[in-house]
């Protein structure tokens, strides 16, 4: 039985008791009385035991929440730790893809410069040569025409 409903009963009884007169004082069946007490007893042990287990529920899901409240701010760590540590190996990969292309633009014009040296060597010695051939080709028909008689120019054959 509900203990409050108990104490109703009992004020219950209270309230219909009879008053001595000229007293604060009051008749109470006694019967009544002894049985609604009686019926607490009962009553108190039981309330009591509910409070507990209502309390122990309560102090149950409590360590269930907070349990769950540290997994959860634990996962969070985890994934924000994770989210940074990606982060820094993305931003190291574009530091390092930055100085892969800034190594290979600078080899690039390196080799650019190398072949456009290389082609104007290789042309300025031909010219060289060209220009050494072609003195000796000067030389020779200078040589060949000095030595040619003078003649007069052959006549077609009829």
């Amino acid at each position: 039985m509900d203990i409050l409903h108990l104490v109703d009963r009992l004020e219950e009884l209270f309230n219909e008791s009879r008053p001595i007169p000229l007293t604060r004082n009051v008749i109470v069946d006694e019967d009544k009385f002894l049985d609604i007490i009686d019926q607490m007893r009962i009553s108190i042990p039981e309330e009591v035991k509910k409070a507990q287990e209502v309390f122990t529920k309560k102090d149950r899901v409590m360590a269930q929440a907070q349990e769950e409240a540290n997994r959860t701010l634990q996962l969070a760590r985890e994934k924000a730790d994770a989210m940074i540590e990606k982060e820094a190996l993305v931003q190291d990969a574009r530091r390092h893809a930055t100085q892969i292309i800034d190594q290979a633009k600078a080899e690039a014009e390196n080799i650019r410069v190398g072949a456009d040296q290389y082609a104007m060597d290789s042309l300025s010695n031909l010219e060289h040569a060209m220009e050494q051939l072609l003195t000796q080709v000067r030389n020779g028909v200078q040589v060949l025409e000095a030595k040619r008689p003078l003649r007069e120019p052959l006549k077609p054959q009829e």
